[in-house]
């Protein structure tokens, strides 16, 4: 799923976990992944890096179907522009991008002047 997610996409977060200093990222792609359990780190199967996901409330039930949650991931392929400066997102930022430093339990995280054009962008634009 792309950045576009909703409240009520996320209606049984309880915390979100950071692995990384957010300091340091001026985005993160997110996005929701199906996992078996709800208050543990999930197992992470793309290219790059998890650097964050969410922990479900007590709540939150398993999807009829398949038995698994809906919880959100948060990650950084290789070619972002935390791993590739001067790559292809030195300007811009991917779809699903947002600003981590958005991002708190129930709320979609929001693309921010950083998150689409970098801290050094910003940076230069300040008075």
């Amino acid at each position: 799923m792309s950045s576009l997610l909703t409240e009520s996409d996320l209606i049984h977060e309880a915390e979100v976990v950071w692995l990384e200093n957010l300091e340091e990222l001026d985005y993160v792609r997110q996005a929701l992944d199906k996992t078996r359990r709800r208050n543990t780190k999930p197992p992470y199967a793309r290219d790059g890096r998890m650097v964050g996901y969410a922990l479900l409330d007590e709540n939150a039930s398993p999807d009829p179907d398949s038995g698994l949650y809906k919880r959100r991931v948060f990650f950084l392929l290789p070619h972002d522009r935390d791993s590739l400066p001067d790559g292809l997102y030195r300007e811009g930022a991917p779809g699903e991008a947002v600003d981590p430093r958005t991002i708190v339990p129930k709320q979609p995280g929001v693309k921010t002047p950083r998150s689409q054009s970098g801290s050094v962008a910003v940076a230069a634009s300040a008075p």
